[in-house]
């Protein structure tokens, strides 16, 4: 054999290596990867034939599998589809599947390891196979009030429980109905598809998790975090408010909402300072703290960290580099700061909980067919946020922005509320970002809850004419009643 030849023989050889060794990656190690990616339309017509698991709102299955009687056996429906469609997302037959539908299809496909006894037990029963049940944190009262506030709206709500982490409510608006992607009608399923991609308010966006805004004066709660850690400040601390601050190395001047001083002489307190919201006090302060200051404590609230819950979170972010001007206006939510509804419903939920934030979390449960406990999420510590005493004392002051500032609307007879309003400008043509963020009972939290409403258009004091309402009436059913009594196990019927 001459040498040509062995060289062919020789890259032949390589290449056919090549070959079984991407072959046994593919059917070996990315098996699973590609039998669950969205698309892959041979196993969702496998599955169109078994019975997919629930996904239960405490005992009430907010999405199942229909008999049909058809070619394709099982039709999976929604009930209230647009109220929860931002947790349970949709399973299409075309456009393969979103949220809970997703992270946790191989629970409701039956196809995890957690549910290989009930697999088992099927096979040998002659039953068809049936997927697993998926628990969700939700609380129904909290995710109604929300949806509800939020009608007319653009925006989205996100409640937490701060001793756990557990999301009580994830909602949004503009939503959809998964049920008009969940049809058996490609046609149908397209036109509908392709009339959520057309809108220009982004329906199928999840808003709660993925939309990013300035946060606006709701992030003078992590500067006033970082101010008492500095050891520096205390409530009480004397700052000066005047009308105007003059941004350092900048001829540009930072303006109070209201055009007036936000106390005599032009000094006010800390506290005063986040009651009345007062834009200059706090540019002041940013660029006293400096950036590292405000960074690492933007970053012990969950800034800069991406969060599966298990839907994937954007990050929220915290500017890089920013200089003494961009860290002023950093420190009242503008510049480049950016944050989900997630994400300031944490901060909340920080302050809440002595300082500590705990991981957010979705899903309590998974369940098997016949709805026995198969495994539970145990509630983790993400970061001290700060000591007890600071958060105390935030607390103090948050009540204070409800009792005594610009927080009003979120009172409730009997309850003290902490919150906290915001307004950010966005340089749109219609650039008003209104937000609140608030947690209750103030003394034993047990809801923490951030709104947004985007493009709200109006004045600073929008935070508490257009999301304090909405934060409210979410807050209300819930502060007053312990929500042990919502948990899955408490309320899913015995066996």
């Amino acid at each position: 054999m001459n040498r040509p030849i062995r060289r062919i023989g020789l890259v032949l050889g390589v290449l056919l290596v090549a070959l079984l060794v991407n072959i046994t990656i593919i059917q070996v190690v990315l098996a699973n990867d590609y039998r669950d990616r969205p698309g892959n339309q041979r196993v969702l017509l496998e599955e169109y034939n078994r019975e997919r698991g629930p996904i239960l709102v405490g005992a009430n299955p907010v999405a199942r599998s229909k008999e049909t009687g058809d070619t394709l056996r099982y039709l999976r429906v929604y009930s209230n589809g647009p109220l929860y469609a931002p947790v349970t997302g949709f399973y299409s037959l075309v456009y393969g599947s979103t949220g809970l539908e997703r992270t946790e299809n191989r629970i409701l496909t039956g196809r995890s390891d957690l549910l290989v006894v009930d697999r088992i037990d099927q096979l040998f029963a002659g039953e068809q196979p049936k997927g697993g049940a998926v628990s969700t944190t939700i609380d129904a009262r909290a995710q109604k009030a929300a949806f509800d506030g939020l009608q007319g709206k653009r925006g989205s709500v996100v409640a937490i429980e701060p001793s756990t982490g557990r999301i009580l409510a994830s909602v949004q608006s503009p939503s959809f109905d998964p049920n008009k992607l969940s049809s058996h009608d490609p046609a149908e399923i397209r036109a509908y598809y392709a009339s959520l991609e057309a809108d220009p308010d982004k329906p199928l966006l999840n808003r709660p998790i993925v939309s990013l805004n300035p946060p606006g004066s709701t992030f003078k709660l992590v500067t006033a975090a970082a101010a008492l850690a500095s050891g520096r400040f205390t409530p009480d601390s004397v700052i000066p408010g005047p009308r105007t601050y003059q941004l350092p190395d900048s001829t540009h001047k930072i303006r109070n909402w209201n055009g007036q001083s936000c106390g005599p002489g032009d000094l006010v307190t800390l506290r005063q300072a986040l009651a009345i919201s007062c834009n200059t006090a706090f540019a002041w302060l940013g660029n006293e703290l400096g950036d590292d200051a405000l960074r690492a404590q933007a970053e012990l609230m969950g800034f800069d960290t991406s969060f599966e819950i298990p839907l994937r979170a954007a990050t929220s972010r915290y500017p890089e580099d920013p200089d003494a001007p961009q860290t002023a206006m950093t420190a009242i939510g503008q510049f480049d700061v950016r944050a989900t509804s997630l994400q300031m419903a944490m901060v909340a939920s920080a302050i809440a909980n002595n300082g500590v934030l705990m991981n957010p979390y979705l899903v309590q449960e998974v369940r098997g067919p016949d709805l026995a406990i198969l495994q539970t999420t145990a509630p983790s510590e993400f970061e001290t946020a700060m000591t007890p005493l600071y958060a105390s004392q935030l607390t103090d002051m948050m009540v204070n922005v409800v009792e005594n500032g610009t927080g009003s609307n979120a009172r409730i007879p009997g309850v003290r509320v902490a919150g906290k309003t915001g307004t950010a400008q966005t340089g749109n043509d219609n650039p008003a970002v209104a937000w609140f963020v608030a947690f209750a009972p103030a003394t034993s939290p047990q809801v923490a809850v951030a709104v947004t409403v985007e493009d709200a258009g109006a004045p600073e004091v929008s935070g508490n004419q257009l999301a304090a309402p909405i934060a409210k009436a979410v807050i209300e059913p819930i502060s007053n009643r312990s929500l042990s009594e919502n948990s899955a196990s408490n309320w899913l019927p015995s066996r």
